[in-house]
């Protein structure tokens, strides 16, 4: 069993344009603008052993305003540029109550099967409630990155809260696979 970093892509991986108070994804490749923290963050990730795999909703698709095509060529994008081995979308909406459109689990479970993870042993990184309920449902440590967005906050607490994806990564880099304690939030 391996033991992974799966991170969102939108505010996580790549900065979001935020419009009040909510976070939207790049409209395009030109528009790509990584989290200043990413290279070295998911750099050191990758050098203490962590599979790095990116799991992201994409409903802007099914709601008809953006591609897939667009969609694949920005992941191919961080692929290409960034040590993550790969990328599982969800391209539905809510209406369509698949099982892979976060807060459900399915991406991870899916990533999971694939690449023998220890969920256990291994974290979810997000930056909205959606990414920490999936990652607790999926038995992962959470880390969600507090963006200051205007939505309601992940109702499970997640193991840690952080402010950038560079603290994301020292905290896990801080403890054991497996080990899970509660960062003091109050």
């Amino acid at each position: 069993m391996r033991r992974a970093v799966l991170l969102d892509r939108d505010g996580v991986v790549i900065r979001t344009k935020v419009r009040g108070g909510l976070p939207y994804p790049p409209e395009s490749p030109a528009e790509v603008e990584l989290d200043p923290d990413a290279g070295p963050a998911l750099a050191a990730l990758s050098r203490a052993g962590y599979l790095l795999i990116l799991i992201t909703n994409q409903p802007d698709v099914a709601r008809g305003s953006q591609s897939r095509a667009v969609v694949e060529r920005i992941n191919t994008l961080l692929l290409d540029s960034l040590p993550i081995t790969d990328c599982f979308v969800c391209y539905h909406d809510d209406a369509d109550d698949c099982a892979c459109r976060k807060p459900r689990p399915g991406l991870i479970l899916e990533a999971a099967r694939r690449y023998a993870l220890d969920l256990a042993a291994s974290f979810v990184i997000g930056d909205r409630w959606r990414d920490v309920a999936a990652g607790c449902a999926a038995g992962a440590a959470t880390i969600w990155i507090d963006r200051g967005y205007r939505e309601k906050a992940p109702a499970q607490p997640p193991d840690a809260i952080v402010s950038s994806l560079g603290e994301a990564a020292s905290w896990i880099l801080a403890h054991a696979p497996g080990d899970r304690p509660r960062m003091n939030t109050d």
